[in-house]
């Protein structure tokens, strides 16, 4: 696992404190956060759950976009923020839960100045694999 810096650290800090009105409504703060790194952790509770009692399909789907444009737009907590727009999110489901907490791991793998490209993958406690996706953002 990476050990954050003081620096990553600060702007995960300056991130939550500004989160956006979506994020707050679905109430997942980021984790950790660096170049080309990102990582989000939500608890799970009735809010984000199916009829069926598990994660919600749209929940997870957020989850692994916005992993993904954060580790598309670290800044440093000095630096101005960045910001991004989906241009294309493809997402498998692979598992289900229905309690605890899930773990959204997002890489940067590519791009150039104007558009990048980024994977991620979500896990339960457990560390299983629940669902995976990637994404072109610009």
């Amino acid at each position: 696992m990476h050990r954050q810096s003081p620096e990553e650290a600060a702007a995960v800090a300056r991130e939550n404190a500004e989160a956006s009105g979506y994020r707050t409504l679905l109430g997942y703060p980021l984790s950790e956060w660096g170049e080309g790194r990102a990582i989000i952790a939500m608890d799970l509770d009735a809010r984000r759950m199916n009829r069926a009692g598990v994660l919600h399909g749209g929940a997870l789907a957020s989850l692994i976009d916005n992993v993904c444009g954060f580790a598309a737009t670290y800044a440093p907590a000095d630096a101005p923020p960045r910001f991004c727009v989906t241009l294309s999110l493809a997402v498998s489901f692979t598992g289900q839960a229905a309690s605890g907490k899930v773990r959204a791991t997002g890489t940067l793998k590519g791009g150039g100045r104007k558009i990048v490209f980024c994977s991620a993958e979500v896990h339960d406690d457990s560390g299983n694999l629940i669902g995976f996706g990637e994404g072109s953002f610009r």
